[in-house]
């Protein structure tokens, strides 16, 4: 199977804005990507409009991505719901403007933010969770399109840190509309056996981001990339593979992301890198796989 393979434009600047925008789409599409992943930080950072048209012009597929700040949250304990569920809706409205069939992201707390749980808190927690997102996931089902709500590491929430975790919170609302956004990074963190993870999720599995284990370039790491590849087919997963790492040279996202060294020899090597191995990675699997 030759999924669609992606890139956050994370890896070269944040926020992205009107300035960055088409040199960046531009660059993407020059290196051969398929698709590309649009972070909205601030809404009116950069125009849908003018997305939109630069998407088309360099045969881009967009998947829209959220960024979970400060008092960002779905949970009344970690931020301002209300705010939150108004900036959820403007992504389905960015993503409907550019065409973008998923919003991804940890739509529940702001990254970064931890805190202690008794099972009864945890309870508790999963309840609202449930209850502030039942409206976005209506919202989304209407329109067409599905939030992917993504597990992260135990160091940036103490929400949802795994696979299971997240279809025992979410199962009364998974299916159209609200699906699981999986990350390597994390999965590789959190799952004592990440590709059994994958399974695991199954056709919950909304959308798909990668990077090495590091955060470097994808096929550089210890990562087991046919067995990750085996579990999507598995797992009836088709859709991209979203490279997503981070600059330094931006403070803000540095230290939200932890990144304190180069990653690569450049940014631009680090997305080319992960492209050209996952490309030959694919091919050579369905050079496998075709009929004798």
């Amino acid at each position: 199977m030759r999924r669609p393979l992606g890139v956050n434009t994370w890896v070269w600047t944040s926020p992205l804005d009107d300035t960055t925008l088409e040199p960046l789409l531009r660059k993407i599409a020059g290196m051969g990507f398929d698709a590309v992943e649009l972070p909205i930080e601030n809404p009116g950072d950069w125009s849908a409009v003018r997305a939109r048209d630069l998407l088309q012009q360099f045969g881009l597929q967009p998947i829209i991505v959220g960024a979970m700040g400060s008092a960002r949250s779905l949970l009344a304990r970690a931020g301002d719901v209300a705010a939150t569920q108004q900036y959820l809706h403007h992504c389905l409205e960015v993503a409907g403007v550019v065409g973008a069939p998923i919003v991804a992201g940890p739509f529940y707390a702001p990254t970064g933010a931890t805190w202690r749980m008794s099972p009864e808190e945890r309870a508790d927690a999963a309840a609202e969770l449930r209850t502030s997102l039942t409206p976005i996931v209506a919202a989304a089902a209407a329109a067409g399109r599905t939030l992917a709500i993504e597990p992260l590491n135990r160091y940036e929430t103490s929400v949802i840190n795994t696979v299971a975790q997240g279809l025992e919170v979410l199962a009364p609302l998974l299916g159209p509309g609200l699906g699981l956004a999986l990350d390597s990074y994390h999965l590789n963190i959190e799952e004592q056996r990440p590709a059994d993870a994958i399974r695991l999720a199954g056709d919950a599995i909304a959308y798909v981001q990668v990077c090495g284990n590091d955060r470097g370039p994808v096929g550089d790491d210890h990562t087991d990339w046919p067995g990750m590849l085996d579990a999507l087919d598995d797992a009836g997963y088709a859709g991209p593979l979203g490279v997503e790492s981070f600059t330094g040279e931006n403070e803000t996202i540095a230290v939200a992301a932890s990144v304190w060294r180069p990653l690569a020899p450049t940014q631009d090597a680090l997305a080319e890198r992960s492209l050209a191995y996952l490309r030959a990675l694919q091919d050579e699997r369905a050079h496998e796989n075709e009929p004798a």
